[in-house]
């Protein structure tokens, strides 16, 4: 089956999750992006109830948004990625503006798609939560956000362009796909190795116990088995581009 990608043209409404989806193909395919930028910039509440109203619609959104504000920090901002400071300078650097306001990439993953801080192996609450969080957060935390997500480092998964009638679906093979690549299953040892993604943001799986059901349920585990799970190396070598081919 065909993996759905980014595509290489799209002609978009005036809808916040189209202006996304534009954007993203904009900043895949190299060209102007800030018509799309601007318009997004200047949604109103009203432009954005669907994300309310509609989870499908808001993890769609704010994904995209997401993925394409960090094609646009290492396009015009590399050096923060590659200090050492990266955690502050590149995660906190405005990436893209919603309704007249500048998220950073950290906002958008952990105030507006988690609601959970970083620190803490993802079961602790973000703190100082804003009103714009708390208006248009998406609310229970989808473990799967985490192969979706991409910050620019080669061990990330590639982008694609998601859509509310079919995130669920997208998802589940871009979940699939990613963990297909990375995951190693030593039967003969009883042990697992995982991405790291499943430490830092534990929490999220339901601990131990969660992720190997996890594992499971995707295929990578089989039914009836505990291994100990191990976690591999993050490499943070700056991978620009990463897209799904068609």
């Amino acid at each position: 089956m065909q993996q759905p990608s980014v595509r290489a043209r799209a002609a978009p409404d005036r809808s916040p999750v189209s202006l996304a989806q534009a954007l993203l193909v904009a900043c895949k395919c190299g060209e102007s992006s800030t018509e799309y930028e601007r318009a997004l910039a200047e949604v109103s509440d009203e432009d954005l109830r669907r994300l309310r109203e509609d989870r499908d619609t808001a993890l769609a959104f704010w994904i995209n948004c997401y993925n394409a504000g960090t094609q646009l920090l290492l396009d015009r901002r590399p050096e923060l990625y590659e200090s050492p400071l990266r955690f502050v300078r590149f995660f906190h650097a405005p990436a893209v503006t919603v309704g007249g306001t500048a998220l950073g990439l950290d906002r958008i993953e952990n105030g507006l798609l988690r609601g959970r801080t970083k620190y803490g192996l993802g079961y602790l609450p973000k703190f100082l939560v804003t009103s714009f969080e708390r208006r248009y957060a998406v609310g229970e935390v989808d473990p799967r956000i985490h192969f979706a997500l991409n910050c620019g480092a080669a061990s990330c998964p590639a982008i694609r362009a998601y859509e509310p009638a079919t995130i669920d679906a997208q998802l589940d093979r871009a979940t699939q796909s990613y963990l297909d690549s990375t995951v190693e299953y030593d039967a003969e040892n009883g042990l697992v190795r995982v991405p790291r993604v499943f430490l830092w943001f534990r929490g999220d799986f339901g601990g131990g116990s969660g992720i190997r059901a996890f594992l499971r349920e995707n295929g990578l585990i089989p039914d009836g088995v505990s291994p100990r799970v191990r976690y591999l190396s993050w490499d943070w070598s700056q991978a620009a581009g990463k897209f799904v081919e068609e």
